[in-house]
């Protein structure tokens, strides 16, 4: 099944706060979102990495916004003042990522309540994928009506940055450590144990499949074919549940 499809009609603000200058667009479903730009120096992997995560979390039952492809005609660039977002806008018609904006929203911090599950959920998720960007510097968690939704997956799965020149081997990634010291949900570091199993059980190969087929064929490029790096993104995430799980953090690890 693949993301739905909706075509950009107005661009409404960017959002400097980040560096791939994500902006704000309405659609014509009358949706908003926040739109991740394939044209961003990030590249493309990061919006595969983005609808591979956000599948993840939705197996897990986390809270992280609907996603869509968002089609940016020459139009919508044309008459944007200024430079720099015109630029990107140019440099990023065709298929973008859509995230469905939350209004309202405002960020976690420290006195945010939530329920346990949700802390161990994010850290399993985040060392499962290697997420580094999800620190007290910069959680990529908002609150909105009461509950925590996960946002920005981008810096996950880093090992297909290494696929300019051939799928590499999937067992590096397997037995790759990841740290929580500087993670936001590192105090649940003690629960992870007694649930981990269970959140590996629902990452199913039929999961997988299903996640991996919403990624749009013209974001998977690389020295194969979409088919194969959708078969690759697979091979990656079940080496690193089959393996030794050595990537569980720890309390007191590095």
């Amino acid at each position: 099944m693949s993301l739905p499809q909706v075509t950009a009609t107005r661009f409404i603000a960017p959002l400097r706060e980040g560096g791939s200058l994500p902006g704000i667009v309405e659609a014509d479903d009358l949706g908003t979102y926040v739109c991740k730009f394939r044209g961003a120096g990030q590249g493309l992997n990061v919006l595969v990495a983005e609808v591979i995560v956000s599948g993840l979390a939705d197996l897990l039952d986390l809270r992280t916004p609907r996603l869509a492809e968002i089609d940016l005609t020459e139009p919508i660039a044309r008459y944007e003042a200024d430079e720099e977002v015109q630029d990107l806008l140019n440099a990023s018609l065709g298929k973008n990522l859509g995230v469905d904006f939350l209004p309202g929203s405002f960020g976690f911090d420290s006195t945010t309540e939530f329920p346990v599950e949700v802390g161990t959920k994010v850290l399993w998720l985040d060392a499962f994928t290697a997420n580094v960007d999800r620190t007290w510097r910069n959680p990529n968690l908002l609150v909105w009506h009461g509950d925590v939704w996960a946002i920005d997956h981008g810096a996950s799965l880093y090992f297909h940055h290494a696929w300019s020149g051939g799928v590499t081997d999937p067992q590096r990634f397997a037995e790759q450590p990841w740290s929580s010291a500087d993670h936001v949900m590192a105090a649940y570091v003690d629960q992870l144990p007694a649930v981990a199993d269970g959140y590996a059980d629902l990452v199913t190969d039929a999961a997988l499949a299903e996640i991996t087929a919403q990624v749009p064929d013209e974001w998977l490029v690389g020295p194969v074919g979409p088919e194969e790096l959708r078969e690759a993104y697979r091979r990656f995430l079940r080496a690193r549940l089959d393996g030794s799980r050595s990537w569980l953090p720890r309390r007191g690890a590095a």
